[in-house]
């Protein structure tokens, strides 16, 4: 297979439309596509190899929230497994911080601030 050129076709992951779309190459380093440019929705971003980012997935809380889960429902197990082993979180610290979150009331929603008018010149 030839080295990528600028302007050709390429399949990528696009971090805009969170799918493999179709891309054209923007610019090459070393033979291999740095840059590319989704034909969707037209943004720039580096070349991923087709590969998706990995999930933004805070594991110390899913930690706590599967021991929240476990004392609810004992004979019930964690749908992932492994994102508890990870978080390896001190069972009495789970405990605190879940006893916590039942004793602290839902914070209300803050009001949407007004928005200004403009000033301007009147009509004559």
């Amino acid at each position: 297979m030839r080295e990528p050129r600028l302007g050709d076709d390429i399949d990528d992951f696009c971090v805009r439309c969170k799918r493999i779309m179709n891309h054209a190459v923007v610019s090459v380093v070393a033979g291999v596509p740095a840059k590319v440019r989704c034909r969707t929705c037209h943004s720039d971003h580096d070349f991923r190899h087709e590969q998706a980012p990995p999930p933004k997935v805070d594991l110390r809380k899913q930690a706590l929230f599967n021991d929240v889960l476990k004392k609810v429902n004992p004979d019930a197990a964690p749908e992932d497994a492994d994102l508890a082993e990870v978080g390896e979180l001190d069972p009495q610290e789970g405990a605190e911080a879940a006893e916590v979150a039942e004793e602290a009331p839902p914070a209300p929603a803050p009001a949407p601030a007004p928005k200004a008018k403009a000033k301007g010149k009147g009509r004559k």
